[in-house]
């Protein structure tokens, strides 16, 4: 859990910072199209899960991890990301422009949910990826 808890907090603080980052430059929240800048912070879960599901498996697992052990550590780190995501997105919407608020609520809550589908296609991606104990069933 140790391993989840760290990276997790290294995803939602880079998501943190990310937010803010493209705040100052003149990101703008309420419009409905997704700018070419969003697209970078895709890279902030992905390789925040690759590496945390790989020191879990190089350090608690001994390098030998099923594709069901990787894909619940990548759901774990995800949890703890995302909900740190969601508490600085938040925090973001209130602090960041609070005169739009329920119009950039509703972006922001359109954008997690595709956040949420992206970080799930990541996590199954990451877990095949770094897979090496295969189960047959014979």
């Amino acid at each position: 859990m140790k391993n989840s808890v760290i990276f997790g907090l290294l995803i939602g603080v880079l998501s943190l910072v990310w937010l803010f980052v493209m705040r100052s430059t003149g990101y703008n929240l309420s419009d409905s199209k997704a700018s070419p800048i969003e697209y970078v912070s895709v890279l902030i879960p992905l390789i925040g899960l690759y590496f945390g599901v790989k020191n879990f498996r190089d350090g608690e697992l001994k390098g030998q991890m099923g594709f069901f052990e990787a894909l619940i550590q990548s759901f774990k780190i995800l949890l703890v990301g995302g909900a740190l995501a969601v508490f600085a997105g938040i925090v973001f919407i209130n602090w960041g422009s609070p005169e739009t608020g329920d119009v950039t609520f509703q972006s922001f809550s359109g954008r997690i949910f595709g956040a949420l589908l992206v970080g799930v296609i990541m996590a199954i991606g990451v877990s095949l990826l770094l897979t090496t104990r295969s189960n047959k069933v014979d």
